[in-house]
């Protein structure tokens, strides 16, 4: 690349988690090569509430070189091996998505093949698939410890990611990007300024009458999307006819004596609540669609259906399922929730911020800002955000449940061809097909389809044939995880343990 042509300066607009995460990551790739500038406004309030995140953000923060004890405590942050869905399917009915596949394989068959096929022949007493998972098998104990690298052994058979305060988040990482040369300006943004001829953003202009200029700007504003809507009219995409909640009630509660290392998703009569166990509260919420329920009747039931006392009033928040119809136009590139928003069902939030930036590094721009460099981490996005909006409509479409108009809606909801396609696959002969590279892998597709009721009708067709004794085998590692995961140490222990417990602090 031509050096007279690099990037001088980056301006990130807006703070928070998005803003910050961005900042972090630059910083570690580029050093003092190229200025940082971000600008936010104590004015303006975030988003963030208690997060729950996935295994990547893990990769995430040991990239920007964070400690994992460190940044635990300084979060108050607990681990997630996964998340129990209560009620999606039929009203009642739990089950869990790991972290991590269904057992260890023992044949050319896959293992859910052999469970599909127990299931059919009605094997007395047959445990649920989850319980061949070794996240469940720890999960439901309150269990933790780390995975190990042998690949015989079933505690290499999980994964795990963590339960983290939002705020404290990107708090800890303010101090270390500002350590790092990070400049702050606090600010609000009044005018953007628009360059004659091509229409890149020149400047942006604070209120107190300040001009910032830069190369790139990443537009971090949350739902707004200064730059990426507001300046330049990039357009939305939106996608609640097929993710018809709008709307969600947050709010902390004092912690509980269940202090589960996973998320709970339970189905409501209008969307579903999740809960959060952080060391020092639990995080609430109720997604809601407003065609459905208005705010009052949101907040009234949240509050009637917490683990502890509540520890603020709850907290609304209005949002659009979809995506920009760009992420990236001419220099701007927008992160996080000014990009699109996934509603939080599958804790995304974050790992959408965390792939975005990692298509802007393996795609990074000189100030000319080429278009097929642009072009193609808008396809990259593009195809990102589709599959992971599949992934959350099955939770919707595969249900049985008609006991109120939302979730008489959305079983009978047609949706996008490429879902369609992929749950008539697996209902044909169990098969997890998938159109390539996708966030969520096969062991998150055969968590939600066999746990929502997608029965095969066939098994696959090389089973009969293997000559394998495949519930002796089954049997053998149910016993092997679910007594490993007995020997565990309990969540708060292993907390201490690894020196991340936090000591107690103000809520």
């Amino acid at each position: 690349m031509d050096s007279d042509r690099r990037l001088r300066r980056i301006v990130v607009v807006g703070g928070g988690s998005a803003g910050w995460m961005s900042a972090a990551a630059l910083t570690r790739a580029v050093g003092a090569a190229c200025e940082i500038m971000l600008i936010e406004s104590e004015q303006i309030g975030t988003v963030g509430v208690g997060e729950a995140t996935i295994p990547p953000i893990r990769l995430f923060n040991q990239l920007i070189g964070l400690d994992e004890a460190e940044f635990l405590r300084r979060t108050q942050g607990s681990i997630k091996l996964g998340i129990e869905f209560v009620g999606w399917g039929r009203q009642g009915h739990r089950y869990f998505h790991p972290f991590g596949p269904h057992g260890l394989g023992f044949d050319m068959v896959p293992l859910h093949q052999w469970w599909l096929a127990a299931q059919a022949a009605g094997v007395p007493g047959l445990p649920p698939l989850h319980e061949w998972s070794m996240a469940w098998a720890l999960a439901q104990r309150q269990r933790v410890t780390r995975p190990v690298a042998d690949p015989r052994n079933v505690l290499s058979s999980f994964d795990y990611a963590y339960h983290f305060d939002a705020g404290l988040y990107a708090r800890y990482l303010r101090e270390v990007c500002e350590a790092r040369g990070v400049q702050r300006l606090e600010g609000r943004i009044v005018h953007v300024a628009l360059r004659a001829g091509d229409g890149f953003v020149e400047h942006v202009r604070l209120d107190d009458g300040r001009e910032v200029a830069g190369d790139l700007f990443l537009d971090c504003s949350g739902f707004r999307g200064l730059l990426i809507e507001e300046a330049l009219h990039t357009g939305y995409e939106d996608w609640r006819h097929w993710l018809p909640c709008d709307r969600a009630m947050a709010v902390p509660c004092a912690s509980s004596a269940d202090f589960t290392p996973y998320t709970r998703s339970t189905a409501q009569e209008a969307g579903w609540q999740w809960r959060i166990p952080l060391q020092h509260r639990t995080g609430n919420g109720y997604v809601y669609c407003s065609e459905h329920l208005d705010d009052t009747r949101a907040a009234e039931l949240l509050l009637s259906r917490l683990d502890g006392a509540a520890l603020a009033d709850p907290r609304p928040l209005r949002f659009v399922t979809g995506r920009r119809r760009q992420f990236w136009q001419r220099n701007v590139v927008a992160i996080g929730l000014a990009s699109g928003f996934m509603e939080p069902l599958e804790s995304t939030s974050l790992h959408l911020v965390q792939s975005a930036l990692s298509r802007l590094l393996a795609l990074f721009p000189d100030r000319d800002m080429d278009p097929w460099t642009v072009a193609e981490y808008n396809r990259l996005g593009i195809e990102e955000f589709e599959r992971i909006r599949d992934f959350l409509i099955l939770h919707y479409k595969l249900t049985e449940r008609d006991d109120t108009p939302l979730w008489r809606h959305c079983a009978a909801m047609p949706v996008p061809d490429s879902l369609q396609y992929r749950i008539d696959q697996f209902r044909a002969r169990g098969r997890l097909v998938s159109p390539g590279p996708e966030l969520f892998g096969p062991a998150s597709w055969l968590a939600v389809q066999v746990g929502q009721f997608n029965r095969p009708e066939r098994v696959d067709g090389l089973l009969p044939l293997r000559g394998v004794d495949g519930m002796a085998m089954l049997r053998r590692q149910h016993e092997a995880m679910h007594g490993t995961a007995q020997a565990q140490p309990g969540h708060r222990a292993f907390l201490q343990r690894i020196g991340a417990a936090a000591a107690p602090g103000p809520v």
